[in-house]
């Protein structure tokens, strides 16, 4: 176990999370009190997005490009952006 202070997690970033990678287990202090815990994961399952392919086959299809009326319109009345 070893310890690291706020100003060190974000000067040394990349030297930390290598050990971490390493199995290494820090603390984090700040004011000299701990605030939190940098350890391994890769055993945690990545999370996963739902499948919304189902969802996005009810949207009703759509017959016109709207963003391109949308940003015609805006330049003639002068709103470029």
């Amino acid at each position: 176990m070893k310890t690291a202070s706020v100003r060190d997690l974000h000067l040394k970033t990349s030297a930390i999370l290598a050990e971490v990678e390493q199995g290494e287990t820090f603390y984090i202090e700040k004011n000299g009190q701990v605030i939190g815990k940098l350890e391994y994961a890769s055993d945690r399952p990545s999370p996963r997005f739902p499948d919304r392919s189902a969802f996005l086959a009810t949207l009703p299809k759509m017959d016109e490009d709207y963003s391109t009326r949308f940003i015609s319109e805006d330049r003639d009345r002068g709103l470029d952006w």
